[in-house]
């Protein structure tokens, strides 16, 4: 059984701006009934540009429906450039976390929003535009998508992939193909969120910036998706203490959490030496 936040849980009880809009300006739609889920997203704009409303229609499960909800809200007010920064992590992120099985909803919500844009600026849905081909039969996943998946969302897994894809959930014969992606992405940067790397030194005082904001963007949020959480302690030169909180406390894996995760994490994005020591509070 999965755990949902409690605000994925209002979200789905009560879904916000459930509907359509008869004279929108820009609408958009993704996925299919056919492989489990589909959104169609409406915007309206005012005379100054902004987003005065949003509604959606959507076909699928709880994630689904918070989701798409989160998303109307967070849209509302904003300026289309503005509008178009929103990601996938910042739908999770709004909705307090969702299960990494479940990924896959805020992606969906994301690609609505983008073809929703695409679709007021007057430009041709992005599926037309993919020359990659389609790696999962089962549920239409392109190597497009896989990959700039496995960039933007920083994945290692082919289990990841289907998490934030769908590919490799059905027959799994396209899992050969994900592995193949994944070999020839690894090693790459991420498109983003990538801290800046430099070849001087580095100061105390951009390290911890560094620190704090993988943590803060990246470690918080995923250990928050199985009830966990992390506090920053101290940083002492590349000596990091944290505190775990939630589900990670007293975790028999709790450990293997600190160094294969939070350790590597540090390491990989900001200093190769840096050593993770946990606080007991």
């Amino acid at each position: 059984m999965w755990e949902y936040t409690d605000k994925v849980k209002e979200h789905f009880i009560n879904p916000k701006n459930a509907g359509t809009i008869e004279d929108a300006d820009a609408v958009g739609e993704v996925g299919s009934l056919a492989c489990g889920d589909a959104l169609k997203l409406y915007i309206k704009l005012d005379d100054a540009g902004r987003i005065k409303d949003a509604k959606f229609k959507t076909f699928g499960c709880a994630s689904a429906i918070a989701s798409s909800s989160v998303l109307t809200e967070m849209i509302k007010g904003k300026t289309i450039e503005e509008a178009s920064k929103i990601t996938n992590r910042d739908i999770a992120r709004e909705l307090g976390g969702l299960p990494k099985e479940k990924m896959h909803c805020s992606v969906m919500g994301q690609q609505a929003l983008d073809a929703t844009l695409r679709n007021l600026r007057g430009e041709p849905p992005v599926a037309q535009d993919l020359e990659g081909e389609v790696v999962c039969e089962c549920f239409g996943v392109t190597e497009d998508q896989i990959r700039k998946a496995i960039t933007d969302n920083n994945l290692s897994t082919v289990e990841d992939v289907t998490h934030f894809t769908k590919a490799g959930g059905g027959c799994t014969e396209c899992v050969p193909d994900i592995e193949r992606i994944l070999e020839e992405l690894k090693g790459q940067k991420p498109a983003v969120q990538e801290p800046e790397r430099t070849e001087q030194p580095m100061t105390n005082i951009r390290r911890m910036q560094l620190v704090t904001r993988v943590i803060d963007e990246e470690i918080r949020p995923s250990l928050k998706k199985d009830g966990g959480d992390i506090d920053l302690v101290d940083i002492d030169g590349t000596i990091v203490k944290v505190a775990l909180r939630g589900a990670c406390t007293g975790c028999p894996s709790s450990q293997v959490t600190l160094k294969n995760f939070v350790e590597k994490r540090l390491r990989d994005r900001v200093d190769e030496t840096i050593r993770v020591e946990e606080v007991k509070s």
